[in-house]
């Protein structure tokens, strides 16, 4: 036994065989009797010899490793989609890198400042809203990329549709028979500014449809943001009786200032928000299911076909969402037992 970590060479002496027998026995490559490659193996695991990354990649010409690029970890859908990814490639036995780059304004050359290159066999991005010439530099890394959180035609892609999600949850309030409904955006960090466009767009084409004018607030990204919009919901001369937001952060601030200001939800105004976060079902909240681990889930898959070749590099794999009732949504006090 060796005191030092194991070398292939060692493993080779062990069983017996030549450094090259013991490399294909680890590639799984064809050539070796069955008797020798169980010698082989035995004999590396008697060593613990594990097979380092950057070794097999000499000879196969692959890293193990796929990299993920995210403007930031903090918020909760970040981690649901990191979770489903790194349990897709772990299944596939890669490796996941992450690389937190900022905002767009931070992030400039991200794909030059990055160690992707001859670092890991494919990059996946997640809610990057990559420009034109973002996914231009992308291809100068020279790997598979696999863009999460946006569509871009010709660039394999795993997306919802933002836009027709947001007009179902407005047709879900109108079909409850409310007509003023207000809407609570936010001043959206850049990363997600694609999928706020296209929620504020869906919920205006919906209100169009039926005929309506939209009544839009702006507020910051956060609970905070919330908590003033609906506070100046709230002070209007005729209040909205719902309130649909664009993601379910804002919709627990507005949650909190209905609650102190003893205003009953959904008795006096239904309140809505979207991506069921983990807390919307500690406040009864009626939201849309955007599944944040399924769609890292799909996106760690498609990485690993790419990589395989099962999969062409412009598949486009659209994730469905669906409405979650729950009790904070029903038809406005005035409609209510009409049908």
């Amino acid at each position: 036994m060796v005191n030092r970590p194991a070398s292939m060479r060692d493993v080779a002496r062990h069983a017996g065989v030549s450094p090259s027998t013991v490399s294909r026995v680890l590639r799984d490559a064809p050539g070796v009797s069955p008797h020798v490659r169980q010698r082989v193996q035995d004999a590396a695991d008697e060593l613990c010899y594990v097979v380092s990354r950057n070794a097999s990649g000499l000879v196969t010409g692959r890293t193990g490793r796929v990299a993920v690029v995210a403007p930031t970890l903090r918020p909760w859908f970040f981690g649901g989609v990191l979770a489903g990814l790194g349990d897709a490639l772990r299944a596939a036995d890669l490796d996941m890198l992450v690389y937190q780059v900022g905002e767009v304004r931070s992030r400039r050359g991200w794909t030059r400042a990055l160690p992707l290159r001859r670092n890991a066999d494919a990059v996946v991005t997640v809610a990057m809203d990559l420009s034109e010439e973002e996914c231009r530099r992308l291809d100068d890394v020279g790997v598979p990329a696999v863009l999460t959180g946006q569509r871009v035609p010709g660039r394999a892609s795993v997306f919802i549709d933002d836009r027709e999600a947001a007009a179902g949850a407005t047709r879900h309030l109108l079909n409850l028979g409310h007509t003023r409904i207000a809407y609570i955006g936010s001043r959206t960090p850049e990363w997600f500014s694609g999928s706020a466009r296209d929620r504020l767009a869906g919920h205006e084409a919906a209100m169009a449809d039926a005929g309506l004018d939209p009544w839009i607030l702006v507020r910051s990204p956060d609970q905070e943001g919330g908590e003033l919009a609906m506070g100046e919901l709230l002070s209007a001369a005729d209040p909205p009786t719902a309130v649909l937001a664009e993601f379910d952060g804002i919709a627990m601030g507005a949650h909190r200032t209905l609650r102190r200001s003893g205003v009953p939800v959904p008795g006096a105004i239904s309140l809505m928000g979207f991506d069921n976060h983990d807390a919307a079902s500690v406040l009864d909240l009626t939201t849309v299911d955007q599944c944040p681990y399924e769609t890292g889930l799909a996106a760690g898959r498609l990485t690993v076909d790419v990589l395989a070749g099962t999969a062409r590099p412009d598949t486009h794999v659209e994730r469905p969402t669906q409405i979650i009732l729950r009790h904070s949504t029903a038809a406005p006090r005035g409609t209510r037992g009409l049908s």
